[in-house]
């Protein structure tokens, strides 16, 4: 079976679908989409060269993509473990397996067969092995093999190559709300930073000393993430921040409309979370760019209920547009996200 295998937020298989099905016609290739409205997960299944021309960090509405090898149903509850092994076995006995990850998706149905997933895979595992299927020890750059149930006796086979899928179960960065965060928008921030960039961008473009501008920042959630890595930070919004952040002293509060509001001189981010009309959001965002008042920005766009793939390119193509200068730009609906994307923005290095 030649395909993905993608997960997502329940609620938005539609959306994902229809991104899979335009992505994969642009790159000239064939596929079709199996999707149902709050499974938590797409089946696009076609040309083999899927998983290679839609990596997941091209994605917007995928948290994972993984090429799919198979699925099986009807599986004996007394016995799965047998059928997955031989068919592994006959799919990719050469393959060497690094890790095994055994998943379910993230939504009402997916959720209860999170205890049969973590127990399975202790069984699963030294099965594998005996076969020679799985490495001893874990091999954090070799393949992984996901082992996925989307019911007790339906089983979806797939693999992911590490350097092109995301590192955590499900795609999902298992984060915490630190006590000490002043709204669990802090999270979404926190995840951005993670998904978004990579560890050399986070060393090389959060450094302490650094200046950045929250638009709309009250409570002040992102001002706080910000703050953490030693960023000075100026909060428009004509709302209140919770009194703690100005302990630190890197934080300024300017009661203005962060839809006007520019900066007196170029800072290095500017980070946006305001809700407003995405087609606003995003020529507003451009506007900072195409003038330099910021290097790197993160923002987010909330979507509407319907069409929200297609309200997606739009706001995009408007973004970049309004910029007027090439950009590197990575877009995702995060974990922590509902309904909007999370973008990232930097003018793309030119020779």
């Amino acid at each position: 079976m030649d395909g993905l295998l993608c997960w997502c937020r329940a609620g938005f298989e539609p959306d994902l679908a229809a991104e899979l099905t335009e992505r994969a016609a642009q790159a000239g290739l064939h596929g079709h989409a199996r999707a149902n409205r709050g499974d938590g997960y797409v089946l696009f299944i076609g040309d083999p060269r899927l998983d290679g021309a839609l990596p997941c960090n091209r994605l917007v509405f995928a948290r994972q993509s993984l090429r799919l090898l198979a699925e099986l149903r009807g599986l004996d509850p007394r016995d799965r473990a047998t059928p997955i092994v031989e068919a592994v076995a006959a799919l990719r006995p050469d393959a060497g397996y690094g890790a095994l990850l055994v998943e379910h998706p993230d939504s009402d149905a997916g959720k209860p067969l999170s205890a049969l997933a973590r127990s399975f895979g202790n069984a699963l595992r030294p099965a594998l092995r005996r076969h020679g299927l799985l490495a001893a020890q874990e091999r954090p750059s070799a393949l992984r093999l996901h082992v996925c149930f989307v019911a007790g006796d339906h089983v979806l086979l797939a693999e992911s190559d590490p350097a092109r899928s995301a590192p955590w179960p499900m795609g999902v960065p298992r984060l915490r709300l630190h006590r000490d965060a002043p709204s669990r928008s802090a999270l979404k921030l926190e995840e951005a930073l993670l998904v978004l960039l990579d560890e050399a961008q986070r060393r090389e473009h959060l450094r302490p000393g650094m200046r950045a501008a929250d638009l709309g920042a009250a409570p002040g959630g992102w001002t706080w993430v910000l703050v953490r890595h030693g960023l000075h930070v100026t909060a428009i919004d004509n709302g209140p921040l919770r009194p703690h952040l100005f302990d630190s002293g890197l934080v300024e509060h300017l009661r203005a409309d962060g839809f006007r509001w520019q900066p007196p001189r170029p800072l290095d981010w500017m980070v946006c979370d305001m809700v407003e009309q995405p087609s606003r959001v995003a020529r507003r965002m451009g506007q900072w760019l195409r003038e330099g008042w910021c290097r790197h920005t993160i923002f987010n766009l909330k979507l509407p209920m319907k069409k929200r793939w297609l309200e997606t390119q739009r706001s995009l193509a408007m973004f970049e547009e309004q910029a007027g200068i090439p950009l590197a730009v990575r877009a995702r609906q995060l974990y922590h996200d509902r309904e909007e994307i999370t973008v990232q923005a930097s003018p793309r290095a030119t020779a």
